[in-house]
């Protein structure tokens, strides 16, 4: 039958040759095109796996214009095609710019037709091939979904999204504990939608982000006229979250008076507005999330500990990115895909050095430093592949070892130790100081010398 023949579309105006190529091609479902028209009509209409195209279409017979611009709709509508390009006219010259445009192949006039149905019967057998392999990834990138949301392929990731299905439907209160950037609010996301308020609001507050002279307000509340400033009565994201799940991001930012009356609201699932009187009842399932050791800030008497086991019924302890064997590689892929959607849709993949550095390197910052070079790597790629150097992930020792001096040396690695640093504290410059030994001054003269970025 017909229909069970791989499609094959003819660009050709020539029409003797129309006809011998047909009758040569029996093994096909042949749909002929005489002009840049009725070829583009033809894709549309049939979607043919291959396309061999002349050039020299009418009214431009005797150059290559309307051929390309053909070449440039099927690359744009349908780019998985095989285009198999055909000239006589600057064979060489046209061949080059073909295969730039997107061509699989190409021949030169006048035509062998033993010679160009090998070629046809290879690129039918490639795309036949990359299509097993698309579908293959597909099922394979819906395998390494869990929680809905998160792409892993890692044991000790998976592990992690089962404790948290099986705790979903319960009201424990849940603390994820993990590293920077590793995903604890993607992951109190997916216990939210998991779990029986998914109907509910997800409510998420950052408590180191707030100014501590207005965190308390911007969990509890304010009354009108309660401060300067407070205008009008506001819900607090507590009270928002009535009915569904409160997510505390960096729980032990919170200061200790206001952990207090936290504890209060747990216990008697009451709140009280800044300036108010009224006792408000709110239902609602507290995670939390924290990159700091609670046990020993409460040994330091920086966290309370009857705080700390009322937010604790369930420790979550999240791996790193480095911790999570192939996971770099599969969310890098996962994250080309919605960059390249978005912002460069000429970037395709990843070339084999930039899988091998992604694979190599320790991301210290983890899955959001992951996120933001790939992000910037498709921007700034200007091919189809994006490469280690779009990604600024070169082989330190290889660096070091071409250094100029000594000096050079020490200077590139001061660069990578500043920039892991950075990436670790969010571009935080107290805390990198900190974490690198060093002041504040000093820090900023660095990042001066070395022309590096916050």
């Amino acid at each position: 039958m017909a229909d069970s023949k791989p499609k094959l579309l003819i660009v050709e105006d020539d029409e003797g040759l129309q006809a011998q190529l047909k009758w040569a091609y029996e093994d096909f479902d042949v749909v002929i095109a005489g002009d840049r028209e009725s070829a583009i009509a033809a894709l549309r209409s049939e979607e043919p796996s291959v396309v061999t195209l002349d050039l020299g279409l009418p009214p431009d017979p005797d150059g290559t214009t309307e051929g390309f611009a053909v070449l440039d709709a099927i690359m744009e509508l349908k780019p998985d095609t095989k285009v198999i390009v055909a000239s006589g006219h600057g064979a060489r010259e046209s061949a080059l710019q073909a295969i730039e445009h997107g061509a699989y192949d190409f021949y030169q006039k006048p035509v062998d037709i033993d010679q160009l149905g090998l070629i046809v019967r290879r690129a039918f057998n490639l795309h036949r091939i990359e299509a097993e392999n698309r579908a293959l990834a597909a099922r394979a990138g819906e395998g390494n979904r869990v929680l809905g949301r998160m792409i892993t392929s890692a044991p000790e990731m998976v592990k992690v999204a089962r404790t948290i299905e099986r705790v979903a439907n319960t009201n424990v209160s849940v603390m994820l504990l993990g590293a920077s950037g590793t995903g604890k609010e993607l992951l109190a996301r997916g216990l939210h939608d998991a779990s029986d308020r998914r109907d509910g609001a997800f409510v998420a507050i950052n408590c180191a982000a707030i100014p501590e002279n207005l965190l308390e307000s911007e969990l509890f509340g304010h009354e009108k006229g309660a401060f300067t400033g407070a205008v009008k009565t506001t819900e607090g994201k507590i009270e928002q979250a009535d009915g569904g799940t409160l997510f505390l991001d960096e729980v032990g930012d919170i200061p200790l008076p206001l952990q207090v009356k936290l504890l209060r609201f747990i216990q008697e699932r009451t709140i009280e507005r800044i300036g108010g009187r009224q006792q408000i009842s709110v239902d609602t399932r507290i995670v939390c999330a924290t990159h700091q050791d609670l046990e020993r800030m409460i040994g330091t008497g920086g966290f309370r500990e009857d705080l700390f086991y009322r937010l604790a019924e369930v420790v979550v302890k999240i791996p790193s990115l480095a911790e999570r064997p192939g996971d770099a590689t599969l969310l890098a892929k996962a994250f080309l895909k919605r960059f390249s959607d978005e912002m460069n849709p000429q970037v395709t993949g990843f070339a084999p050095d930039a899988l091998a550095a992604i694979d190599g390197w320790p991301w210290p910052g983890n899955v959001r430093e992951l996120e933001n070079r790939v992000k910037r790597a498709v921007i700034m790629a200007e091919g189809k592949l994006v490469h280690a150097e779009d990604l600024d992930l070169r082989d330190d020792k290889e660096e070091n070892a071409n250094a100029l001096n000594l000096k050079s040396a020490r200077e590139q690695s001061d660069r990578k130790i500043i920039r892991h640093a950075l990436a670790r504290t969010e571009g935080n410059i107290s805390s990198t100081a900190k974490m690198l030994g060093i002041s504040r001054p000093t820090l900023y003269d660095l990042l001066k010398q070395y022309d590096l970025q916050t």
